[in-house]
């Protein structure tokens, strides 16, 4: 199913852990709709950092969040969250970056996961965090 010009709903709910549990990782009608938002807004930041976007994970089941130890209030069970690479833009730093200094382009988080991909929130609370995430812990703002 096409949310979008270049997103389609199976790069949002394919999950390899899903697929080795045997977990259903079909969003609800509510995730849906907020998986077309998050499309939208990915659309957006390819249109402006004129790369494609690679999601390696989306919409998140309650089992499944929990089996991949996912935080009890994950965006991504929501419909709310993916986490993304841009190859062609540059590191995962760089793409957090970019995405979290768009001029007018509304988000909940931009997380710098683990060095290895950004996490966007597109959650209304629209708190405008920058954090990142990695073996040390959680800090504020966007560090290699």
């Amino acid at each position: 199913m096409k949310l979008t010009e270049h997103f389609d709903l199976s790069e949002f709910v394919i999950s390899q852990e899903a697929a080795r549990r045997g977990i259903d990782n079909t969003p609800p009608d509510e995730a849906l709709e907020n998986l077309y938002i998050l499309a939208m807004a990915l659309e957006e930041i390819r249109a402006r950092l004129g790369k494609p976007i690679v999601i390696s994970s989306g919409y998140r089941s309650p089992a499944l969040n929990a089996a991949v130890g996912g935080a009890a209030n994950s965006a991504h069970v929501l419909g709310y969250a993916a986490d993304l690479t841009c190859p062609g833009f540059g590191a995962p730093l760089s793409v957090c970056k970019a995405i979290a200094t768009l001029p007018g382009f509304k988000y909940d988080q931009v997380i710098h996961e683990f060095r290895g991909w950004c996490h966007l929130s597109v959650d209304p609370r629209g708190r405008m965090q920058t954090l990142t995430i990695d073996r040390n812990g959680t800090r504020k703002g966007l560090q290699p």
